[in-house]
């Protein structure tokens, strides 16, 4: 005897219920947490280059007020600081990324974090712009869940959001 074809559908609306849930945990909201963390990361990278920027301008305050020594704490490795004094602080080192270092002068060196500071900005908007479409797809995927299943639509003083 065949089962009843109520049957079969329940088992193909249980089936896809199931691969929408696992595709919904696997893929997207795992790609949401990454991007996310990703913007995170570049806003770090930004703090840090506004941070040098305050630094560089301090710097270029000393140097115009006649004084270009300096004397500073510099970090050895695990907080253990000894003090040292910069004869010349008209230039200094900037990293540029991959382990390298260029000689630059404070208004270079301003350049270089302005700019920087651009391209990043402009990444974390492309970052954010991402993690609003897999929110999309996200919030249609739960949508589909909620068809298959014939739940209805929480009344809108119940609603929350899910982000």
């Amino acid at each position: 005897m065949a089962p009843p074809a109520d049957a079969n559908a329940n088992a193909n609306v249980e089936q896809k219920v199931l691969q929408y849930e696992a595709f919904l945990d696997e893929v997207l909201r795992r790609d949401l947490q990454k991007v996310m963390e990703q913007r995170d990361q570049v806003y770090e990278k930004i703090s840090q280059y506004l941070q040098l920027k305050n630094t560089i301008q301090s710097l270029q305050v000393n140097t115009e007020a006649g004084s270009q020594q300096l004397k500073t704490d510099v970090d050895l490795g695990c907080n253990f600081y000894v003090q040292a004094e910069i004869e010349d602080s008209s230039r200094i080192l900037v990293s540029v990324g991959f382990g390298f270092f260029v000689e630059m002068t404070h208004d270079e060196a301003l350049r270089f974090v302005e700019k920087k500071t651009n391209q990043l900005t402009a990444f974390t908007e492309q970052l954010t712009k991402d993690s609003a479409k897999i929110k999309a797809h996200i919030r249609m995927v739960l949508e589909g869940l909620r068809g298959l299943q014939g739940l209805t639509d929480l009344p809108e003083a119940r609603r929350r959001d899910i982000f």
